[in-house]
């Protein structure tokens, strides 16, 4: 096998100046900002490539064709043999002449100021350049060696002079494997593959060898993201650096040392410890079941997470918390678990709620509600709000998940009340119906002993409770509460004010809080439909919100993600990520209103008479002059043979070459092995095993019918000729293909679109399935044959 010729070396170096801009700190990872004038040099001296000139470039060139040839000949004429073409993705390697740093980079945008160079904070660290650098990165050395260099001294800094560095165009090799230590122990995320992909592709084009990797984690506590700090220590092929784009990077995470590991799987197994589950902890949650309810206990502070997976997704459902002791404060958090909800529900983080001091707690979530659109599971979690003194004693409760019918629910609810007979008049106290014999002793017992809330809440308390002394009203709302732990839940909840951990975003309360962050907040935690990766949402929650989000229904980073393209699994064309669905639409849409293929009228060919190619066009041969060019429904082919330059206009001529064609195959064969004709001499033998002549004045009747056919309306009769090997295979191929049926037992394809899916895939019968899926429009139900 001949070997491409490797593309030379893109050779350019420049000496350019460090600038200071606001654009500097939006750049990501390791993208710089070159001018203008450095995109002209490097196309000066971009590698001049050299083009075989013998290169077909149009697929269905075809020499002997007359319209084949000019289009082939035109398409050759707009490419030279000699071009230039600049290396992708371009990779620079950056040297700091004060420290001998270095470290590779990737280009973002032609638009720095002349002379200058904007960096991303991470490459002015890796260089030396910020304060408190501490990266340890490679120095050059006069000979071309690299030597490792720390805490290198710090240059251009508080208004010293302008530091310069040296920027080469360095063409990397597409790493295969790189090698990650982690700098700190006890890391211990969920999914490491979906934190490097997505970082790496959104900040990253190169890996530089002895380099500090930052990696953010999608949790934040204390205004503060997550993130992990790794050496980069190793890659293959060897060197100093890699590229990142498009490439498949294995990554092994290995740990500095046997300390750092033995620390980590300590912390790692004392996190495990503390998990619920214990007799004397909480419990360990798990999956529950419709109307089977669970119970449970839960410490002060702790939740207990439960995963309903399997409801009637028609019906109404009611999610309810009891069992619980009057003074305890339960609360119970409710989340769908889909694309858009990636998080168990916690206090500042839910999408439903229940957390009043009124038992039993219950949340109804109705089949229109649309967070529960493409909902895979429901996420239930139950929390003990934490007192001023814990208890160590854990808290019990009931939970249950049921079936919730509206119209029952609202009857139950309104035959609920309190209902009086003929004989019972009401206490004006307690409000509770008395008989009227009684009413006079009740009332003496009942003022003397019971109070109603003077603040006009309804509740009734014994006068020297401990319920009635501390029994509150909120000032600012209509809430009320009996203890003096609800009261401080309430104003912890509803009166104290919150910042996003996120965002940084301030807000009156939790629940305002809860709601922003499982709605617009940049980080809330999304599956992404197009990078398939856990990631966050991104956006700008404080300005208008964007038409194109709106009409879309892709949050921001899918909308960015979507930006990417890729070629078309039907067509070759290459469409936008975010395009694809609607792209993919049109091509239903073609399937349906694309004109049937003609089969050749011989029974025994697998052609059609137009031509059809991968690309589904079932006319082809037809668009290139290569169409049958006769009048009897005969693919170019089969015609060959009858085909002479005689004026025929009404056919006799033809009709005499196909008779004579009929008696020479039934009289004396076609000689062919493979021959499976029933009007073939070699082919009654080849299928008999008999050879036997068919006598003259049995062959002419034979052959009658199919000429009669032949009067130029519509040839309902089938004509048979013997054809070759392929094309007699690709006929029973076709035969086979459109006995099966389709999805679910439905449907199926049409003969004529069987032996065009054959012919444009070459036989083969496992693309041919793929190609009627893609382009062919299955039979209804009405047209199958039984």
């Amino acid at each position: 096998m001949e070997t491409e010729p490797e593309t030379p070396d893109l050779t350019w170096s420049a000496q350019l100046t460090i600038a200071h801009s606001s654009r500097a700190t939006q750049l990501p990872g390791d993208k710089i900002l070159l001018p203008p004038s450095a995109l002209e040099q490097l196309l000066a001296a971009a590698p001049v490539i050299t083009t075989d000139s013998n290169q077909t470039h149009i697929t269905s060139f075809d020499p002997y064709n007359p319209y084949t040839f000019a289009a082939e000949r035109q398409a050759r004429a707009q490419f030279q043999d000699r071009h230039q073409q600049l290396p992708h993705p371009l990779t620079f390697r950056l040297v700091n002449p004060g420290n001998g740093r270095v470290v590779y980079a990737g280009i973002r945008e032609f638009s720095a100021e002349e002379g200058q160079i904007l960096l991303s904070g991470f490459l002015r660290e890796a260089l030396g350049l910020e304060a408190g650098s501490t990266q340890s990165s490679r120095k050059a050395s006069p000979d071309g060696d690299t030597d490792m260099v720390h805490g290198a001294e710090q240059l251009g800094v508080d208004g010293a002079d302008p530091i310069q560095i040296t920027v080469h165009a360095k063409q990397l090799p597409k790493g295969s494997f790189v090698k990650l230590r982690p700098l700190e122990a006890g890391y211990d995320p969920e999914d490491w593959k979906s934190l490097l992909e997505e970082h790496l592709r959104a900040n990253f084009t190169t890996l530089t060898n002895g380099e500090v990797l930052v990696v953010y984690g999608g949790r934040a506590s204390k205004g503060r993201r997550e993130e992990f700090r790794f050496l980069v220590d190793g890659f293959k092929p060897e060197g100093d650096g890699i590229c990142v784009v498009d490439t498949d990077l294995e990554v092994d995470i290995e740990a500095l040392n046997e300390e750092q590991a033995r620390e980590t799987l300590k912390k790692i197994m004392a996190k495990r410890q503390k998990a619920p589950g214990t007799a004397g902890g909480s419990s360990a949650g798990g999956k529950i079941d419709v109307f089977k309810a669970q119970e449970g206990q839960v410490l002060d502070g702790e939740y207990v997470d439960y995963e309903l997976s399997s409801w009637d997704r028609t019906q109404g459902l009611e999610i309810s918390l009891s069992g619980v002791d009057e003074e305890d404060e339960i609360d119970l958090f409710v989340s769908p678990h889909s694309s858009r909800q990636r998080v168990r529900p916690r206090e500042d983080e839910h999408v439903f709620a229940d957390v009043s001091s009124k038992y039993p707690k219950r949340i109804r979530l109705q089949p229109t509600n649309v967070e529960l659109e493409d909902a895979e599971a429901i996420y239930i979690s139950v929390r003990a709000y934490p007192a001023d003194d814990p208890s160590t004693t854990p808290r019990q409760f009931q939970l249950k998940a049921s079936i919730y019918d509206p119209q029952a629910g609202s009857e139950s609810e309104d035959t609920s009340g309190t209902e009086s007979r003929p004989d019972e008049v009401q206490c004006k106290n307690c409000l509770q119906w008395v008989p009227k014999s009684s009413l006079f002793l009740h009332e003496n017992f009942c003022l003397r002993n019971n109070t109603i809330c003077p603040q006009g809440c309804g509740q009734v308390f014994q006068k020297r409770s401990e319920t009635f002394k501390n029994h509150w009203h909120c000032p600012h709302d209509t809430f009320t509460g009996n203890t003096h732990l609800s009261q401080s839940k309430h104003n912890a909840l509803y009166h104290t004010p919150q910042a996003c951990p996120s965002c940084d975003m301030g807000f009156p309360s939790i629940p305002t809080l809860a709601s922003h962050r499982v709605t617009e907040c940049p980080g809330k935690l999304i599956l992404c439909r197009f990078c398939h990766l856990q990631v966050p949402q991104e956006g700008d929650p404080t300005g208008p919100p964007s038409p194109e989000l709106l009409l879309s229904g892709l949050t921001p980073h899918e909308l960015a993600d979507g930006g990417r393209t890729t070629e078309c699994h039907l067509c070759a064309k290459i469409v936008r990520f975010r395009d694809m669905e609607t792209h993919l639409r049109h091509h239903d849409l073609e399937r349906l209103s694309r004109p049937a293929p003609r089969i050749c009228r011989n029974a025994n060919c697998g052609r059609t008479q137009d031509g059809a190619n991968r690309l589904g066009d079932t006319r082809a041969g037809t668009r290139k002059g290569q169409g049958p060019g006769n009048e009897i429904g005969l693919c170019s082919v089969c015609f060959g043979p009858l085909y002479v330059s005689l004026h025929d206009p009404e056919g006799k001529a033809l009709r005499r070459r196909i008779e004579r064609r009929y008696l020479s195959q039934l009289l004396t064969g076609c000689g062919k092995s493979w021959c499976r004709n029933e009007f073939c001499r070699t082919g009654r033998k080849n299928s008999s095993g008999v050879d036997k002549a068919v006598p003259t004045k049995d062959a002419i009747p034979m052959v009658k019918p199919f000429l009669e056919g032949m009067d130029g309306r519509g040839y309902a009769t089938p004509l048979h000729f013997c054809t070759d090997e392929a094309s007699q295979r690709r006929r029973g191929l076709a035969e086979i293909l459109s006995a099966e049926r389709g999805v679910e037992g439905k449907g199926g394809y049409g003969m004529e679109w069987c032996v065009a899916a054959l012919e444009a895939e070459g036989g083969d019968l496992d693309k041919a399935r793929g190609w009627l899926k893609g382009w062919a429009p299955q039979r209804t139900e009405k047209s199958l044959s039984i």
